[in-house]
């Protein structure tokens, strides 16, 4: 969002954010008062020294100066060190306190929120973004606080050496101001555009990258070049423009100064010659004129800094401002803790009793998925979820797991309705394994410990025996203490997956979801994960979505879901009976694997 003017409401909400760091912030500001004032006295130094030891021709009272002068240096040295750590310590500190609360934002969002923005959209707002905010806010104060009070030291000290000559040294510093924020303007929406087609020369290398196999199996290598090349080509010019009118600013300002210093010369210089005026004071104004534009083009440049930091800020605070989809009241809070901080003591025990009553599902969209859904499954059982895509099978889960809530009706657990007790609740004892599984960058030991943060070796090893990972493991070099690489892609597709199983019976959950979890496995490695299913499932209650019909032949109870709604309810060898969607279903895959073997 290309603002051209502050938008105070943005900045008032970054603003409420610095109250814990106020004293840091008066302290800097002090600092730059004090750097920007003794500044401003050195050019009377010059004057004293010029009036005082050469035009007299003497060195009287010369130790005396030299003392006061190095006294000055030496506290000046010790701001400067001051408000550059001073400073760091800021930005530092603000870029911590944003991100911590990004963060813990996102830890509470709803699964909707991350169906809608994509993971390089976040990851800008929590790392670029937040560095230029913290970056404006912090080195901005430090320029601001030095450029006012330099300016108001150097026009006090100008107007009380000479008046007359102080008014017309100034009359260049409207012109100034208005080639200032001219320029800055135009600065700023160069460098927007240059910082937007940098992203998308960011995205086209990110595509490129990940997507190198596909490129050279559809021999896209010259095309992928000409549009590379289009983008780097639109860079080029507006990186070439950016320059010119960056480069055009600069001569101005030199040259607007050089005029005011060559008007402080020629009036003070006739001056010096009819004796109104000592030469220690016309040095001392030439300083001073060389001094004064400088605070004036830093107070544009942190005025076109913060205009363009205010993009950033608007898309950090709309991320920490975002209301959660899902929240749980007050009062169960208060009751029952939430995720930063679970009252677990208070909890009641999961037994596994779930009933969907007379539950309707729409998405944001209005798309209805499911309506008037009643469904009630018994402590302990296993039901496998059958459809085509976009039938409801996933909808059906992730309501279950309060991923979403549905738009009417109620989700019992044990009898409870899972909205009076804090989503902690479920998640705590829930156990999930994704058709794709994802693992961290670390160790096996790592991420099956990652389930389970207080597990034992004892516990990873017995949970890795029970899904059958076990054996691999120890034949790995370094066993528990192999690293898997970034996501895992140091293991096999099979491996992760039972990593995963691993990680998720660790934390010895009171209910399973399996998201069709033997799909991308080969046959072999899925007879292993079935055998491992069926450990894991046992006295558990469980949901199955499955690819592979034979994995869940063994299902307590087997539906098969047509638009949101039950169609078919019942055990394999009951519903095969049947011969409905099922049974039709079944035996065209069981053709079908069969035929693979034949021919493999």
């Amino acid at each position: 969002m290309d603002n051209e003017k502050i938008n105070f409401n943005v900045w008032k909400n970054f603003f409420s954010l610095l109250k814990s760091h106020k004293k840091d912030f008066l302290l800097l500001f002090v600092i730059m008062i004090a750097v920007g004032t003794l500044d401003s006295v050195f050019p009377l130094f010059s004057k004293y020294v010029i009036d005082n030891f050469v035009v007299k021709g003497t060195l009287n009272g010369l130790n005396k100066f030299i003392l006061i002068f190095f006294t000055i240096i030496a506290i000046q040295a010790v701001n400067v060190f001051l408000f550059l750590s001073m400073g760091g310590k800021i930005e530092t500190n603000l870029s911590y306190d944003i991100r911590k609360k990004g963060f813990e934002k996102l830890q509470i969002l709803s699964l909707s929120y991350y169906d809608e923005k994509a993971v390089g959209w976040l990851m800008a707002r929590m790392t670029s973004d937040i560095n230029r905010l913290s970056e404006t806010i912090s080195w901005g104060m430090v320029d601001f606080a030095w450029g006012i009070t330099m300016m108001i030291a150097v026009m006090v000290a100008m107007f009380k050496l000479n008046f007359k000559l102080a008014l017309i040294t100034l009359t260049v510093v409207p012109p100034l101001a208005i080639a200032s924020a001219y320029f800055q303007k135009r600065i700023l929406a160069s460098q927007r555009k240059v910082r937007k087609i940098n992203s998308k020369i960011t995205a086209a290398y990110n595509e490129d990258i990940s997507g190198a196999k596909t490129t050279k199996t559809l021999v896209r290598e010259d095309i992928n070049l000409e549009e590379f090349g289009s983008i780097t080509e639109e860079m080029k010019v507006a990186s070439i423009r950016a320059t010119i009118i960056s480069s055009l600013y600069i001569p101005i300002v030199l040259v607007l100064g050089s005029v005011g210093t060559a008007m402080a010369l020629n009036f003070g210089g006739r001056g010096v010659a009819i004796g109104t005026i000592s030469y220690g004071t016309l040095v001392a104004f030439l300083s001073y004129t060389m001094q004064l534009f400088e605070p004036v083009r830093q107070l544009a440049v942190i005025f076109a800094e913060v205009q363009s930091a205010q993009a950033s800020a608007e898309r950090v605070f709309s991320l920490i401002n975002e209301v959660p989809a899902i929240t749980d009241d007050e009062k169960i809070v208060e009751k029952y803790g939430d995720f930063f901080d679970p009252k677990m003591d208070k909890w009641p025990e999961i037994k596994g009793t779930i009933e969907f009553k007379d539950v309707c599902f729409s998405y944001k969209d209005g798309e209805k998925i499911l309506e008037n859904f009643n469904l009630k499954v018994n402590p302990g059982e296993t039901i496998a979820l059958v459809g085509e895509t976009g039938s409801g099978k996933s909808t059906i889960v992730n309501l279950l797991c309060r991923f979403y809530e549905p738009t009417s009706g109620e989700i019992l657990i044990d009898g409870i309705n899972y909205k009076d007790m804090p989503q902690a609740w479920i998640h705590e004892n829930l156990g999930y394994v994704l058709q794709t599984p994802h693992l961290f960058s670390g160790t096996i030991k790592d991420n099956i410990k990652y389930g389970n943060l207080d597990a034992t070796e004892l516990d990873i090893i017995k949970a890795s025996k029970l899904v059958n990972s076990h054996e691999f493991i120890m034949d790995m070099e370094k066993k528990y203490d192999t690293d898997v690489g970034e996501g895992g892609n140091l293991l096999s597709t099979g491996q992760k997956q039972l990593i995963s199983f691993a990680r998720a019976i660790v934390r010895k959950p009171k209910l399973f979801v399996l998201d069709e979890a033997t799909s991308s496995i080969d046959t072999e490695t899925e007879r292993i994960i079935q055998d491992a299913i069926n450990k894991v499932l046992d006295g558990r209650t469980s949901f199955v979505i499955a690819h592979r019909l034979s994995t869940i032949k063994n299902a307590d109870r087997i539906l098969v879901i047509r638009d949101g709604k039950i169609v078919e309810d019942g055990t394999h060898k009951k519903l095969l009976k049947e011969k409905g969607y099922y049974y039709n279903l079944y035996t065209n895959q069981f053709i079908e694997e069969k035929s693979k073997e034949v021919l493999g």
